[in-house]
C-alpha cells in the first residue's frame, strides 16, 4: 500500500513538473514571435503573430481583387479552391494582365494613385524595381519563417520580404525526332556552336530569355561570349511565340529550338499527333523562380485576404492546381512537374537577387546577339 501511495506521489510530482514546464515552452515560442514582430515593425514592416488574427481580419474584408498573368482556367480553379477554403471571402476578382504595354499602363496608374480597388498586383520582370515602392510592407518572409503563414520561405523575396512567387519555369531544347536523333541533339549548350549547327539549323528567339537565364550559373561575361557565338551560327531568328516555334519543330520545318519553356513544349507535345516533337533537358537548366511574382499594394482595401491568397497559392492545393493547368508549380514543391524534370540536375536559377537585374542582362545579351530581327 505504501508503494502504491508512493507511485501516486511520484506520478503527481511528475505531472506537476510537466504542467510547470509546458507554459515556459509556450511563452518562449510566443516570445520569439513577439521579438520577430518588434524587429519587423522597427524596420517599418507589418507583422502578425497569429494566423487566426489574419483570418479574423480577412473575414471583415470579405473581398479580394488582383491582377495575374495566369490563364483563365487556372484563375477560375484557384478562385474556386480559395473560396472553398475561405467561404467568407465571397467576392474574388482576378483579372489577367499580359504584355509590356499593359504592365506599363498599370504601373502608371499605380504611380498616379489611380489604381485604387486593386489589392494584389502581378510584378512584371520588366518593371520590377518600379513596382517595389508601391507594395505594402508586410513581412511575409518573417511570418513564413515563424509559421504564421505556411509559405516556403524560398518563394519570398529575401530582402524586400513582401513579394511572393509560387511558380517556376525551366528551359529545355526542343527537337524533331525524325530530323535529328536524340544522341545528336546538343547535350551541352556549347554544342550549339558546333559546325554542323551553323546556317539556319536551329530556332533562336530574338528576345533571349533562355540564354540570359544562364547568367546565374555562368556569369555575365561567359554568357555574353556564348550569345555572340550563337549569333555567328546564323540561327533562324524568330519573335517570341514558343507555341508557334514548337509547332514548327513538330511539323518538321526545323529540327531544333533553343529553348522553349518546359510547360509550353509539353502542352504542344500533348497535341502533336505525329509524335515527332520531343525535348532534352540540358544542364545547367535555365530556371526562373521569380517568374510570376506578386505583392500587396499599399492602397489595398483587403490586404489580409491578400495574405491568405498568397498562402493558398503556395499550399499543396494551390500548387496542384498550378501544375494541372499550367505545369508551372514551383521547383521547390516536391513532385511538381518542374521539380521532377530538374531533379538531381545543375540549375541556373534566376532567383530574387537576379530578378531585379534580369532586364539589364537581357539588354546586354541582345547587344551581344547583334540586335537581331525576326526572319520573314
Amino acid at each position: 500500500m505504501r508503494i502504491t501511495v508512493l507511485k501516486k506521489m511520484v506520478g503527481s510530482f511528475t505531472l506537476s513538473l510537466f504542467l510547470m514546464s509546458a507554459p515556459t515552452h509556450a511563452v518562449a515560442a510566443s516570445a520569439t514571435v513577439l521579438q520577430a514582430k518588434q524587429e519587423a515593425e522597427a524596420k517599418g514592416y507589418i507583422f502578425f503573430t497569429a494566423h487566426d488574427e489574419i483570418v479574423a481580419m480577412a473575414k471583415k474584408e470579405g473581398r479580394l481583387k488582383l491582377t495575374s498573368r495566369l490563364g483563365n482556367p487556372t484563375r477560375n480553379a484557384l478562385i474556386n479552391g480559395f473560396r472553398q477554403k475561405y467561404p467568407f471571402i465571397t467576392d474574388v476578382h482576378v483579372e489577367e494582365i499580359s504584355g509590356t504595354e499593359a504592365f506599363e499602363r498599370f504601373l502608371l496608374e499605380i504611380q498616379a494613385g489611380r489604381a485604387k480597388g486593386w489589392d494584389i498586383a502581378h510584378i512584371p520582370i520588366d518593371f520590377a524595381k518600379e513596382y517595389i515602392p508601391y507594395l505594402m510592407k508586410n513581412d511575409i518572409l518573417g511570418m513564413a519563417k515563424h509559421g504564421v503563414l505556411k509559405i516556403d520561405s524560398r518563394m519570398i523575396h529575401p530582402v524586400e520580404r513582401n513579394m511572393v512567387d509560387v511558380t517556376s519555369s525551366a528551359r529545355v531544347v526542343a527537337y524533331n525526332r525524325k530530323l535529328i536523333s536524340e544522341d545528336k541533339v546538343p547535350a551541352r549548350w556549347e554544342d550549339f556552336l558546333k559546325p554542323e549547327f551553323k546556317g539556319r539549323k536551329f530556332i533562336l528567339d530574338i528576345r533571349p530569355l533562355a540564354v540570359t537565364t544562364l547568367v546565374p550559373a555562368w556569369g555575365l561575361e561567359r554568357t555574353l561570349d556564348f550569345a555572340q557565338k550563337l549569333a555567328a551560327q546564323q540561327p533562324v531568328w524568330m519573335a517570341a511565340s514558343s507555341a508557334k516555334h514548337n509547332t514548327l519543330v513538330a511539323t518538321g520545318e526545323y529540327a531544333l529550338f533553343l529553348s522553349p519553356n518546359l510547360d509550353n513544349i509539353k502542352s504542344v507535345m500533348a497535341k502533336d499527333r505525329t509524335g515527332n516533337l520531343s525535348y532534352k533537358v540540358v544542364e545547367p537548366v535555365p530556371t526562373r523562380i521569380a517568374d510570376h511574382p506578386s505583392g500587396i499594394l499599399t492602397t489595398a482595401d483587403h490586404p489580409h485576404a491578400g495574405l491568405l491568397w498568397h498562402e493558398f497559392l503556395a499550399s499543396p492545393e494551390g500548387q496542384e492546381i498550378l501544375d494541372k493547368h499550367e505545369l508551372r508549380a514551383s521547383v521547390y514543391t516536391p513532385g511538381s512537374v518542374i521539380e521532377q524534370a530538374t531533379r538531381g540536375k545543375k540549375l541556373s536559377v534566376v532567383d530574387w537577387d537576379h530578378f531585379t537585374k534580369f532586364q539589364e542582362y537581357v539588354a546586354k545579351v541582345v547587344k551581344a546577339h547583334g540586335y537581331p530581327k525576326a526572319d520573314n
